[in-house]
């Protein structure tokens, strides 16, 4: 039987879907077999692979933007606390600032309604202090006695003045309206006008606040006050600001020295 030649082989081989019978096949279209089993393996494999890869890429960006909803909730949480805890320290801060000064408003309005009520006792001692000099002269029991109200009289102003309290004595000083209370009036020409010039009964002042007013009369009569003198500090930086106008007004209007043409 003749063998069949490459025309005769190209001529019966099979197509690519039909089965093949490897003992009708020859050694090199096993060998070409081989090779498309092969590629076709292998191809199968690298789609497998990049359909795995694309899936396992697929699966990162979904945990990659699942973290970083994540970190966003996250951050706005954290933001959120900061913004709580600073809102409570505000608070804390403003809350013990104001209870510091509540406290100290009631400790003044404390000590004020205490002193207040022990100026009547105040001026019933130094009322009997005055009388009790008068008629000591010449009495050493007596003027004893009115040494030692005297002494307790000082002792009681110190315990007020230790309060915060000061008193207003404002015998020969300018008139004030909001420290003294006017009672009446007395003509002296040789007095600037408006002057005080018998206190009858002493003010008391308390942290600054007037608590009761100097009973005062008031000259009238006698020469104006003159205005008072500017504080030196005052006085001195209105004249520097003064030099530095002139300066600089001098210096933009003066001509150049040198010779004239």
């Amino acid at each position: 039987m003749a063998e069949p030649t490459d025309e005769t082989r190209d001529e019966v081989r099979p197509d690519a879907g039909e089965a093949i019978d490897p003992e009708s096949m020859t050694e090199e279209e096993m060998v070409e077999a081989a090779k498309r089993a092969g590629e076709q393996a292998a191809a199968e494999e690298l789609a497998a692979e990049r359909d795995a890869q694309a899936d396992e890429a697929r699966d990162l960006r979904l945990q990659v933007a699942k973290l970083e909803e994540d970190l966003e909730a996250a951050r706005a949480e954290a933001q959120a606390a900061s913004d709580r805890m600073l809102r409570l320290q505000a608070d804390w801060d403003n809350f013990r600032r104001r209870t510091a000064e509540e406290r100290l408003a009631e400790k003044a309005r404390a000590a004020e309604g205490l002193v207040s009520n022990l100026l009547p006792v105040v001026d019933d001692l130094e009322r009997a202090v005055g009388h009790a000099s008068q008629a000591a002269e010449g009495d050493e029991v007596a003027s004893q006695l009115a040494s030692g109200v005297d002494a307790v009289l000082q002792k009681l102003v110190g315990v007020l003045a230790r309060e915060g309290a000061e008193v207003i004595d404002p015998a020969g000083e300018p008139f004030e309206p909001l420290d003294h209370q006017a009672v009446g009036r007395v003509e002296d020409a040789e007095a600037y006008e408006e002057t005080v010039r018998d206190v009858y009964q002493r003010g008391w002042r308390m942290g600054g606040k007037v608590i009761r007013p100097a009973m005062v009369t008031v000259t009238f009569g006698g020469p104006k006050r003159p205005a008072p003198e500017p504080e030196p500090e005052r006085e001195a930086a209105g004249e520097a600001a003064a030099g530095d106008g002139d300066g600089s007004s001098g210096g933009a209007g003066q001509a150049p020295e040198g010779d004239e043409s």
